[in-house]
């Protein structure tokens, strides 16, 4: 076993959509610019904002009508995730000439494990560090911000501390200077809601939560409270998981697969939610094959136009599936079980999840009732589509009941909705 330090850097991309963007068309670089969803598919919220914008108050998730009223001047561009991802698969090419121990935290982020490699600088991860940052700006366009400490939690505060273009050694000596006078909210997978319960409990800093009352975490915020706290307290052990270039994707145990989608109009009809349900269930179906997977649960999430509440149903499948036609109709039993679908309530969201999973070759009790021949053909049908997919695009074909939406019946829930390797809870 190593007996070494670790040594973990944080590399984050600056403001990366926007940047990328920026770079891209250089008469933008000194205006306030945002990459915005699309407003006509009601997805108009601020995805990425370049310094300038957030000079100006705009702020990641605020509405574009909002960012627009605050900077008149604002220019709005449309996601383009394939060049992102190009960007993102080219600085992790950087990362991979320093250590081969790469972690994915999203497109633009990632962990770097050099407690191996470090002696090659002399021991000296900030140098490091500067040659990696040196690199990304040389070699990509864009700027980087890198932490650097024995874990990964105060690796990631400290690429977070400064910005842009900072480098930040977290140490067993500064800590407590450096992260323990912070916001409780900045410390990994704080949000909003256990900020004010935190907050309500008299803790306002990532010190207090460190020595706070281990009993009392416990009982406010079960198991996530202790693991909070040993975050706070440096004691964070998870491993760098190692990135597949082949595959780009981290060793994570899958846990679930789900899409969701805000509606280009409301749902109220049992034939709109069918059409949305089974744009979902498509996607979610062919994540699962592509991943050699099964479920044996589908979930539902539903939010509400009026009043935009929330909530969510599952149930189990009778058999282990990917298939997507037994997804679509056992997520959309689940949803007429829950909703009028009479034009009396309108849904805004929709999300479908496969969970309970299995690997395909997992044994399979046949069904003497069943119509097994009719499955085997389903299975055939979904692979066959898949492969036409990879080959000519995702909307070479389509399903009769996505057809007849003007609004709807273009959407590419598959490529459109990008998902990124972020698991550090699963290490």
């Amino acid at each position: 076993m190593d007996s070494r330090p670790r040594v973990i850097l944080h590399a984050d991309m600056n403001c990366f959509y926007a940047a990328v963007e920026c770079l891209h068309r250089p008469e933008l670089r000194d205006k306030p610019v945002v990459v915005g969803g699309h407003e006509e598919l009601r997805h108009g919220i601020v995805l990425a904002k370049n310094l300038m914008a957030k000079r100006c108050g705009v702020k990641t998730a605020m509405s574009l009508v909002e960012a627009r009223h605050i900077c008149p001047e604002l220019v709005t561009i449309p996601p383009d995730y394939n060049l992102y991802m190009r960007f993102s698969r080219m600085a992790r090419s950087i990362y991979y000439d320093y250590t081969d121990l790469v972690e994915p935290f999203g497109p633009d982020e990632a962990w770097l494990d050099v407690t191996g490699s470090a002696h090659l600088w002399g021991g000296d991860a900030y140098l490091m560090a500067c040659e990696i940052s040196e690199r990304v700006k040389a070699e990509l366009g864009v700027t980087i911000s890198i932490g650097i400490s024995w874990n990964k939690v105060f690796a990631k505060f400290g690429s977070d501390y400064q910005k842009p273009d900072a480098i930040t050694v977290i140490t067993p000596d500064n800590y407590r200077q450096i992260v323990w006078q912070a916001p409780v909210e900045e410390l990994l997978y704080v949000g909003r809601a256990t900020k004010h319960k935190l907050n309500a409990s008299a803790v306002f800093t990532i010190g207090e939560l460190a020595i706070e009352d281990p009993r009392l975490l416990v009982n406010k915020f079960g198991k996530i409270g202790p693991m909070l706290q040993y975050f706070a307290l440096g004691e964070d052990i998870t491993p760098v998981k190692v990135l597949d270039p082949q595959t780009s994707q981290v060793d994570y145990d899958i846990k679930s697969i789900g899409n969701g989608l805000t509606a280009p109009h409301d749902i109220l009809t049992r034939r709109d939610a069918r059409l949305l349900i089974s744009l979902l269930s498509e996607s979610v179906a062919q994540r699962l094959r592509e991943q050699r997977l099964k479920a044996r649960t589908i979930c539902i999430s539903v939010r509400d136009a009026a009043d935009l509440t929330y909530y969510t149903r599952q149930a189990p499948l009778p058999r282990a599936s990917n298939i997507t036609n037994e997804i679509a109709q056992a997520a959309f039993e689940l949803l007429c079980a829950n909703e009028p679908l009479d034009g009396s309530h309108a849904i805004r969201t929709m999300g479908v999840r496969a969970a309970d999973l299995q690997n395909v070759s997992a044994p399979l009790q046949l069904d003497i009732f069943g119509d097994e021949e009719k499955r085997a053909s389903l299975e055939r049908l979904d692979i066959t589509i898949d492969d036409l997919r990879r080959r000519f695009g995702n909307n070479i074909v389509r399903r009769a009941v996505a057809l007849g939406d003007e609004q709807m019946t273009p959407l590419d829930i598959q490529r459109d909705n990008v998902i990124h390797p972020v698991g550090f809870l699963n290490s």
